[in-house]
């Protein structure tokens, strides 16, 4: 029986996972997205690691600050166009001042073929600034551990609200499978 093997993940994807056991995140939530699938994959391996799937993203604001309240860290991995689910949701962490941190692959940039993505990758960035977030951006794989670090510690060191956006040319071009 052969077995096939899975490419390896881009670099950048290790990056993320690897600086998220460096600062210690015990609890993921996210809504399924091929662009955390490394992450993701990763955290369900790792016994230190609670991943929470979610039905919608704003639940990940209330895990976050759940796992804050509990003594651990937390990370919620999400597309931009979940960020729209959580405007309203945003208000817990700037109203009780404690850390978030969101990790958001992009939507509606470079080479989007679903109309449906265009308006809230447009406008992710302003949706977070509004609520109070602080938004970083890596658009190249040298930058996304330097990015994602400086977010962690901006969160959990200084009790900030941050979100790093993951260019969509990260990913690459996603393709409409055609029967």
């Amino acid at each position: 029986m052969s077995q096939t093997l899975s490419p390896a993940p881009p670099s950048w994807q290790e990056d993320v996972f690897t600086a998220l056991k460096k600062y210690d995140v015990r609890q993921i939530a996210y809504v399924p997205d091929a662009g955390h699938s490394h992450t993701l994959r990763e955290a369900r391996r790792d016994p230190a690691i609670h991943d929470v799937v979610l039905t919608t993203e704003e639940e990940g604001v209330a895990v976050a600050a759940g796992a804050w309240l509990g003594g651990q860290r937390a990370v919620l991995l999400m597309q931009s166009s979940g960020v729209g689910n959580c405007v309203n949701m945003l208000s817990l962490p700037a109203m009780c001042r404690f850390p978030f941190l969101t990790l958001v692959t992009m939507r509606g940039e470079y080479a989007e073929f679903n109309p449906w993505q265009g308006p809230m990758g447009r406008t992710t960035r302003q949706a977070l600034e509004l609520m109070g977030v602080t938004v970083l951006r890596a658009d190249r794989p040298e930058e996304v551990a330097e990015t994602v670090e400086a977010a962690l510690d901006a969160v959990f060191g200084a009790g900030e609200r941050v979100a790093v956006l993951l260019g969509q040319k990260l990913i690459g071009r996603k393709k409409w499978e055609r029967d």
